[in-house]
C-alpha cells in the first residue's frame, strides 16, 4: 500500500485561486468579463463532440453569473487558460468532485479553437496537475477521456495519466455509442517524474 504522506495531512486549500505560468500557456482566475470568450468556446462543435456536452445555449448572462463566482468556491478550482503568445482566452482547466477524505478530486480540460495543436493543452494540464499534487497536497487526480478523443488521451500519457479502465457504451452521439477511458495520476507517481514520464524514462536508459 502506497504511504507518500499521512492520512492526516492537512486538507487542501481549493479558496486559493492561483496563476500558474508556463512557457506557452497561463493558467488564471476566471472573472464575470470572460463570459463572452467562453460563450463562444462553449458552443465550438468541436468543443461539444469531444466532451460529449449537450448541444445547448448557455447564453452569456448565465455564464457571467457562472464564471463570475468561481473565485468564490471553496471545493474546487477552475482556471482559465491563456496563450501567453496573445494573451487570448481559449479554455478551462478544472479540478473539481473534491473528495476531502480520500485526497483525490476529478479534472477536466477544454481548449477552444485559439488553442489547438501547439502544446497549450498539454502544459495546461501539468500546471494544474502539479498545482494539485505540490500545493494542494492531493494524492490522487483522475478523469474520463472518450476513446473518439485520442489527442486529449495523448495530452494526458504525455503528463503521467494512466489508463486504469473503460467505462463501455458512455455516450450516445450522431447514432452511435461511445466508450469513456478512465485515467489517474497518483501523487508517488508525480513526484518521479513531475510530469514528464517520457523523459524520465529515457534518462533511465542513459538516451
Amino acid at each position: 500500500m502506497s504511504s507518500d504522506t499521512t492520512p492526516s495531512a492537512p486538507a487542501a486549500d481549493f479558496s486559493v485561486k492561483p496563476v500558474l505560468t508556463g512557457e506557452k500557456a497561463l493558467l488564471r482566475p476566471f472573472t464575470a468579463e470572460d463570459a463572452p470568450v467562453m460563450t463562444r468556446i462553449l458552443a465550438d462543435p468541436e468543443v461539444i463532440r469531444l466532451t460529449g456536452s449537450p448541444a445547448v445555449e448557455f447564453g452569456e448572462e448565465r455564464l457571467r453569473s457562472w464564471y463570475g463566482s468561481r473565485g468564490e468556491q471553496t471545493d474546487r478550482l477552475d482556471l482559465g487558460v491563456v496563450d501567453r503568445a496573445s494573451g487570448e482566452l481559449v479554455g478551462e482547466a478544472v479540478l473539481f468532485d473534491w473528495d476531502r477524505h480520500n485526497r483525490n478530486c476529478t479534472f477536466r480540460i477544454l481548449i477552444g479553437p485559439g488553442g489547438r495543436d501547439r502544446g497549450l493543452g498539454t502544459e495546461a494540464v501539468r500546471l494544474i496537475v502539479g498545482y494539485a499534487f505540490e500545493r494542494l497536497g492531493l494524492h490522487r487526480v483522475s478523469l474520463w477521456v472518450f476513446v473518439h478523443n485520442p489527442r486529449a488521451r495523448r495530452a494526458y500519457e504525455k503528463v503521467g495519466f494512466v489508463a486504469e479502465g473503460v467505462e463501455r457504451e458512455a455516450l450516445w452521439q450522431d447514432g452511435g455509442w461511445i466508450d469513456a477511458v478512465r485515467m489517474a495520476v497518483l501523487a508517488p507517481e508525480w513526484a518521479v517524474h513531475r510530469g514528464r514520464p517520457e523523459a524520465g524514462a529515457l534518462s533511465s536508459t542513459g538516451l
